[in-house]
């Protein structure tokens, strides 16, 4: 009877006959009870062939589409329908019915955007995970593919109550697919990347959705990625990936997004477990891997973000001081391999955390240094690397500051002890190597006094090492034509490459203002030790302040110093006799190198004549250095004066070529242990400025001891401050006048001591018929002018005799020669 019934035509029936209806058309198999279903499942029911193997019904798929569009509130019964009939089919094993039913929702899915298609979404994602929890790789393959369709559709209206942690998982447990099939794997792996892709899509650009960002998420999201791009042999980098869809190409694109994608706050949330997975694979030995992921990072990031990466790997490595010295190294060396790409974005207070932390490892690691190994030094190599890659990268002014902050840093060279010379040693090292990277323009930015005062006093420091490091950094500050590798050789020739050009006014300034402080710390520090190792620096260094400042106004000051060399290496007896010999064959060649920078010819052709009697009689005087004690002799002959450098005859030079000749003439050259910037040469630039202060100092002294002394009346400013007092004082000759003076008078009286009676003639030879013909002159004038006035009084005389009826006999003339006719002994005349 229920089959007789079930063939009818369908009626209205009441409430009792509907279960009995859905039984029925449930249970039915010959298809007769269809019209008794509701329209949605018959149209999905006609979607199936009869044979699967016949594929999805394309024109009855185009009925059930057509009927979603018009009746879009059926849309989630469409999609609960197909859930249920593919569950059935995955527990039957019929797949080809499963991947009609998945294929016909993801038509429905890409043709169906209304607002309520949320509705649906939840049965399609029930479909998704129940195709996912099958074992059957290609199911899951599908269901991936189908839900990165699903990511890349906007939806209108947000979902509340979406969790994705199921997919997330899933995915992520796909990436480390095992299959034995190489080819299966490799699919099975994309399709866990794609979906991992298709979640990270979903969820970062939606805030109300779940927070992909958590920490539970990025744990199993970002070793996924990892583990895919680490998978490449070593031989075949990443980068060289030529075909777009092999796992590792895909994971490094994935992670390339999610970074881009992350703001501030969630940056870390991705390093944290990046940096978990270098730690637990041991990636960071060898580092290969580690520096392209990082790399990667340092890229995709967004700009304004990049410092927090270098600020989170400096955070890693504080952590793993504990571990060996290769963990750090590899660390250190990452560090320096990215920091470059932070810096453009780096200013301020961050550049310098940055800095500072960089010098707090370095300390660090001194401080736990015990010995001295191989792996140690290597990692203080690569954070020093790192230190100058990240100044490289900023500004000329920024990397001055960046110089000052590591100058402040070193510790003073009054501490001798091993572990503070040692990071003296680091520091400057550090120093040197953000030097390297300045290109100077004035010397008066590139050494600024607080800068300068230090570097000169870590120059006279006793261990040798530090002066050379010393020299270097004044070599790259003070190289501004590519000079340096020419200075390296000591020579009396010309270098023919070597590139010179006109100081501007403010580096003559600077010359005059601070050039003998340098000069008087590179005496001092070639002359601490009997060790060839600091000479060449330090030759290379004055050759270069000759290079870039010489030039007429400062040319005394460089003439001062080679005297200075030159008298050091005759007087200080401690000195070895074969640094002596370099000593002398320095000032030579600094003298020669004087004349031709500044085109003084007679200054070159007298150091030419020097160099021509050194040849003959005293090679060991001359360039090269001697490198033994056995081609130095045991006593130097330093009596010979065509020999050495005189102080007359290069102010002569100078003064022939019409120039300011009489610092050189009456000063005093270097010489040894001044040690104090305040206590400088004096200069004309700052002759003023000590005056004005000498003033105001003695003024104000002066009125302070008056306010503290008991019973005694305060002088009024009014009557000390006026005209005609300020005047009174600037007419006195200052005190740095006062000593120039005493200098002048003791050179003069120093020369005539001990200067031989012939040298002195032969020396005033070209000033002393000038002088004696002026005389001459003069006192000829001066003897008629008497004689007229003799001759008139004479006269005079006479008439008042015969007016008083005096005798006849007059005085006679005085016949006695004046003694201003008389002329001077050779003696007298200098």
């Amino acid at each position: 009877m229920s089959i007789i019934k079930c063939c009818f035509e369908p009626v209205e029936m009441p409430e009792f006959l509907d279960s009995f209806v859905k039984k029925c058309t449930e249970g039915c198999c010959c298809g007769c009870c269809s019209a008794l279903r509701p329209r949605y499942k018959r149209l999905v029911d006609n979607i199936f062939p009869v044979n699967p193997e016949d594929g999805l019904v394309k024109a009855n798929m185009e009925k059930l589409t057509f009927y979603s569009l018009r009746s879009p509130e059926k849309l989630d019964r469409i999609g609960e329908y197909l859930y249920q009939r593919a569950s059935k089919d995955i527990n039957r094993k019929r797949y080809k019915f499963v991947e009609i039913a998945m294929e016909s929702m993801d038509l429905l899915l890409m043709a169906c955007h209304a607002q309520i298609l949320n509705l649906f979404v939840e049965s399609f994602l029930r479909m998704v995970q129940k195709l996912l929890e099958d074992t059957n790789p290609t199911l899951q393959i599908m269901a991936t593919n189908s839900f990165v369709r699903f990511a890349n559709i906007e939806e209108d209206t947000p979902s509340y109550h979406r969790r994705y942690d199921f997919f997330i998982s899933k995915f992520s447990s796909m990436c480390y697919g095992n299959n034995d099939d190489l080819e299966l794997r490799d699919s099975i792996r994309m399709a866990g990347i794609k979906g991992l892709q298709g979640v990270i899509r979903k969820t970062v650009s939606d805030d109300l959705v779940e927070n992909i960002w958590e920490k539970q998420h990025m744990e199993k999201i970002v070793p996924s990625l990892l583990f895919n791009m680490q998978s490449v042999s070593g031989s075949k980098s990443v980068d060289q990936e030529a075909t777009p869809s092999t796992p590792p190409v895909l994971a490094e694109a994935v992670l390339r997004e999610l970074v881009s994608r992350a703001s501030f706050g969630h940056i870390r949330a991705v390093l944290k477990p990046l940096l978990m997975h270098m730690d637990n694979h041991k990636l960071w030995v060898p580092n290969r891997f580690a520096i392209d992921t990082f790399r990667i990072v340092m890229i995709s990031i967004q700009p304004q973000y990049s410092y927090t990466v270098v600020e989170t790997l400096m955070s890693h490595l504080d952590q793993n001081l504990a571990s060996s010295p290769k963990t750090r190294t590899s660390l250190a060396v990452v560090l320096s391999k990215i920091i470059a790409i932070a810096a453009g974005e780096s200013v301020g207070p961050s550049a310098l955390d940055i800095i500072n932390n960089l010098l707090t490892h370095l300390k660090t690691s001194v401080s736990t240094q015990h010995e001295s190994t191989p792996e140690e030094t290597q990692y203080q190599e690569a954070l020093i690397n790192a230190l100058g890659e990240f100044a490289n990268h900023h500004p000329d002014y920024q990397k001055i500051e960046i110089m000052l902050f590591i100058m402040n840093t070193v510790p003073d060279p009054s501490k001798k002890n091993k572990g503070d010379t040692l990071l003296q040693n680091i520091l400057l090292k550090s120093l040197l190597k953000v030097g390297t990277q300045y290109r100077t323009v004035s010397f008066e930015k590139a050494f600024p006094v607080s800068f300068l005062q230090p570097l000169l006093k870590m120059a006279r420091a006793s261990s040798l090492p530090i002066r050379v490091i010393v020299m270097q950094i004044f070599q790259q500050l003070l190289d501004r034509h590519q000079n340096q590798h020419l200075m390296n050789l000591i020579s009396i020739n010309n270098y023919p490459t070597l590139t010179v050009e006109q100081p501007s006014r403010s580096d003559i300034l600077f010359t005059h203002k601070y050039g003998s402080n340098i000069l008087q710390a590179l005496i001092d520090a070639m002359t601490q030790e009997n060790n060839m190792e600091i000479l060449k620096p330090t030759y290379n260094t004055a050759g270069l302040m000759v290079v870039e400042m010489a030039c007429g106004e400062t040319v005394q000051e460089f003439l001062l110093f080679v005297l200075g060399v030159q008298q050091v290496a005759i007087t200080e007896a401690e000195l070895s006799p074969k640094h002596r010999c370099n000593l002398h064959s320095i000032a030579i060649s600094l003298l020669i190198l004087i004349g031709r920078c500044t085109g003084i010819s007679t200054l070159v052709e007298y150091a030419e004549k020097i160099i021509q009697a050194r040849m003959e009689e005293a090679t060991y005087l001359l360039p090269p250095l001697l490198d033994n004690e056995k081609s130095a002799p045991n006593t130097l002959n330093t009596n010979l004066p065509h020999l050495m450098v005189d102080k007359l005859a290069i102010a002569e030079c100078i003064q022939q070529a019409g120039l300011e000749h009489s610092r050189v003439q009456t000063g005093t050259p270097y010489s040894l242990h001044q040690t104090d910037m305040s206590a400088h040469r004096h200069s004309w630039v700052d002759t003023s400025s000590a005056a004005r202060n000498s003033i105001v100092d003695a003024n104000y002294n002066d009125i302070e001891s008056v306010s503290s002394s008991p019973g005694v009346q305060k002088r009024s400013l009014a009557s000390e401050f006026n005209f005609e007092s300020m005047k009174r004082v600037l007419a006195e000759p200052t005190e740095a006048s006062k000593r120039e003076a005493r200098e002048k008078q003791a050179a003069i009286g120093r020369t005539f001591r001990e200067t031989a009676f012939e040298d002195l003639v032969r020396r005033t030879e070209p000033k002393h018929d000038v002088i004696q013909d002026k005389l001459n002159e003069i006192f000829n004038s001066l003897s008629t002018e008497r004689q007229i006035g003799s001759c008139a009084g004479q006269l005079a005389k006479l008439e008042a005799s015969a007016v008083d009826g005096g005798g006849a006999g007059g005085g006679k003339l005085n016949q006695q020669r004046a003694v201003y006719e008389n002329n001077f002994p050779e003696l007298f005349f200098y």
